[in-house]
């Protein structure tokens, strides 16, 4: 293991868990008439969406229409202008720092660009939180490996990220992700930048993780194909990878928000998404 061990970092408190504000009827994310500007220009509008508990949130929109701000948001990252933003029910818009670290314990992020750390292994990237939660090492190790092991990479476990392709980084950035079985995992566009298969690779990792796992996520992507490839496919577990849903049917829980010069302009499901008579939907899918 590397130098971050587990004597090193304090142990994580996890916030506790008020039975109240949870629950099969209530929203994991919720965004009331949220809006944020920069300087003067404003980047989201009277935003307001929910994502309920096993739910797939895909958000789609063309570039500069404020998705990956949407999703700094949602994390605590950023807090808007105006609105009320509410993870597991607790208003983060109020948060103080220290509460909203704790929140993030229940939290899985994707960035982008991976964002490894380039002086780690693989499995010290993959364990950083539980290094942060004080897990004894033993334990970690099993659970980087298990991890390592639902991205298919755990043969890269010793290797550093400057060894490993795009594709590659990114499946480890999950495996980072999904450790501590999260509740919430943010998916920022974990396929931007890769080549047609490599995404669908990534995207079959985020199908097996929606049907096997059936955690709450929200994906930011940049390509349709990849948002309709997790509408329309489910992941078998006899098989070990994902196929088309029997009779063109379409995964129920994964819904669609798609933005456009910062304001919701669709909040639905795949069915009505394809079946809009919006002018610009109909123009942005052809």
């Amino acid at each position: 293991m590397a130098s971050l061990t587990s004597r090193e970092k304090p142990a994580l408190d996890k916030p506790q868990t008020d039975p109240s504000l949870e629950g099969p009827g209530i929203p994991v994310v919720a965004f009331e008439g949220v809006s944020i500007k920069f300087d003067v220009k404003p980047v989201l509008e009277d935003i307001s969406f929910t994502v309920m508990p096993a739910e797939t949130r895909v958000i789609l929109g063309p570039a500069g229409c404020g998705k990956s701000v949407l999703m700094k948001l949602a994390n605590g990252l950023l807090r808007p202008d105006a609105g009320t933003i509410r993870v597991f029910g607790h208003d983060i818009t109020k948060m103080r720092e220290t509460d909203l670290y704790k929140l993030r314990a229940r939290i899985g992020m994707v960035f982008q660009e991976s964002a490894l750390f380039d002086s780690l292994s693989v499995e010290d990237n993959v364990a950083y939180r539980l290094h942060e939660e004080a897990v004894p090492s033993e334990e970690a190790h099993t659970r980087v490996v298990e991890s390592l092991k639902f991205v298919e990479l755990e043969q890269a476990i010793a290797k550093f990220p400057s060894e490993l392709s795009g594709g590659m980084r990114r499946r480890v950035s999950i495996a980072r992700a999904i450790i501590t079985k999260p509740d919430l995992i943010l998916y920022d566009s974990p396929t931007g930048g890769l080549d047609p298969i490599t995404s669908t690779t990534i995207v079959e990792l985020v199908v097996k993780q929606r049907d096997v796992s059936h955690t709450t996520s929200l994906l930011i992507t940049h390509r349709l194909q990849d948002a309709f490839t997790l509408a329309m496919n489910h992941f078998d577990p006899e098989a070990g990878h994902m196929r088309p849903i029997p009779d063109g049917g379409i995964d129920p829980s994964t819904k669609f928000l798609v933005l456009n010069e910062g304001k919701v302009l669709f909040d639905g499901s795949t069915e009505e998404l394809v079946h809009s008579d919006d002018p610009w939907l109909k123009a942005y899918l052809s």
